[in-house]
């Protein structure tokens, strides 16, 4: 049986090689600061992107964004001016989800919500 930690792992190496595949450039990976970590941080064109990416075997409970909780979003949005003040970034930014679905370790849905929150 895969650990979440493993599915976890997977969701997110299959979420870098989406965004890959979507032109964007993949900048940092499990950042953090404090008690926030942030998946994958990104550019997409001159915008930098904080990704959450959220791992589930099933979505019968509730699908992946749905646990992306009030508390998550709070900790990676007070996170990433911390980590834009490191790489002198000032313009736009945006904060997405990935939400993946894995059965058996096979991919099975991937969903990207862009401007996730604000």
């Amino acid at each position: 049986m895969v650990s979440n930690l493993q599915k976890g792992n997977q969701g997110e190496k299959i979420a870098q090689e989406f965004l890959r595949a979507k032109d964007f450039q993949i900048i940092d990976c499990n950042w953090r600061t404090g008690r926030a970590e942030i998946d994958i941080i990104a550019k997409d064109g001159q915008i930098l992107v904080f990704v959450e990416v959220k791992t589930r075997a099933y979505d019968f409970f509730g699908s992946p964004e749905e646990f992306v909780s009030n508390h998550k979003q709070k900790l990676i949005s007070e996170a990433a001016p911390v980590y834009m003040e490191k790489i002198k970034h000032n313009w736009e930014i945006r904060f997405d989800v990935i939400a993946i679905i894995l059965k058996n370790s096979k991919l099975v849905k991937l969903e990207h919500f862009q401007d996730a929150w604000f």
